[in-house]
């Protein structure tokens, strides 16, 4: 009699790299200074310099990494930005 064929097991499941928390600030330039810090309990996610003490908050989920807070910063610098440059024409 014949050996029963075992089930080939599943290849293991790559292990995705860890996203950053610290960040290059947009007004001082200076690099890995911006740190984003996430509070589920208030639902509250904030970025801010150590350098310069510039900060920006905003409301988060539970799907929110600090790569989001921080690049929620970073468009809300760019609306601003172009919101005044439209304004001096």
């Amino acid at each position: 009699m014949g050996k029963r064929k075992s089930a080939a097991k599943p290849p293991p499941k790559k292990r995705m790299d860890k996203l950053d928390t610290v960040f290059c600030c947009p007004f001082c330039n200076h690099g890995s200074s911006v740190e984003c810090r996430i509070d589920m309990k208030n639902l509250i996610g904030e970025a801010s310099c150590r350098i310069c003490q510039e900060n920006f908050s905003t409301t988060v989920n539970a799907l929110t990494e600090p790569i989001d807070i921080y690049s929620e910063w970073i468009d809300e610098c760019e609306r601003v930005n172009t919101v005044e440059g439209d304004d001096d024409a």
